[in-house]
């Protein structure tokens, strides 16, 4: 695990960051809807899980620019960036009706990746532990698939004032609207080191990244 100090007094959101990590401490969610047509084509044709495809997807938009990789350690004061960022996905147990959170490695290698992601998730079935643990995976982002639903607004809420920065992002089922398939992602950050921009940003990015993806 690798980051650099972020200088807050030349921190280019230096402003923004003090009066959201002092004076009125929140964060902000967004739900938008993904076109993802092609995507699920693709996974189809490759014989491969769209949703392992997407949680790909979303670990590269979400390592493409700093402000979705910081960090703050709280015994010292320091607001930081992770070198990179890497997902803690989900596997549900259905006879128990728990999940099981899955430390995966991001790698920028699509079919490593994929392999490591497909592995882990096999390995988690076999534990019906809530294993969940921040200390020991501090640069880890939360990423859940409610696949149950497909949604339209969705809200994670943390306790007031707790400067928690790494994204949290869910995503539920796909529907068809239109002759399209569209999905709700769900994207929370702290409005102390992101704004709405920000925010709306990591859906323009991914839609992007989608269009890239199939053409590979």
């Amino acid at each position: 695990m690798n980051y650099r100090i972020i200088d807050k007094e030349n921190y280019y959101r230096k402003d923004v960051f003090r009066h959201f990590s002092e004076d009125c401490k929140c964060s902000v969610s967004m739900t938008a809807r993904l076109d993802v047509t092609e995507l699920a084509a693709y996974s189809k044709r490759t014989n491969t899980k769209f949703y392992l495809n997407f949680l790909y997807i979303l670990s590269k938009v979400l390592n493409s620019r700093d402000d979705y990789k910081m960090g703050y350690l709280w015994q010292t004061n320091e607001l930081i960036c992770y070198d990179v960022i890497h997902p803690t996905q989900y596997v549900f147990h259905e006879d128990t009706e728990t999940c099981t959170p899955v430390y995966t490695e991001y790698c920028e290698d699509y079919k490593v990746f994929y392999a490591n992601a497909l592995r882990d998730l096999e390995k988690a079935k076999n534990t019906r532990e809530y294993l969940l643990e921040p200390e020991s995976h501090p640069n880890w982002f939360d990423a859940s698939f409610i696949s149950w639903l497909s949604y339209d607004s969705l809200n994670i809420e943390l306790p007031d004032g707790y400067l928690f920065f790494a994204p949290i992002v869910n995503w539920g089922k796909y529907r068809e609207e239109n002759g399209a398939l569209v999905m709700p992602v769900s994207v929370r950050l702290n409005h102390a080191i992101a704004d709405g921009y920000l925010i709306a940003n990591v859906f323009r990015l991914l839609q992007q990244a989608i269009a890239e993806f199939v053409r590979e």
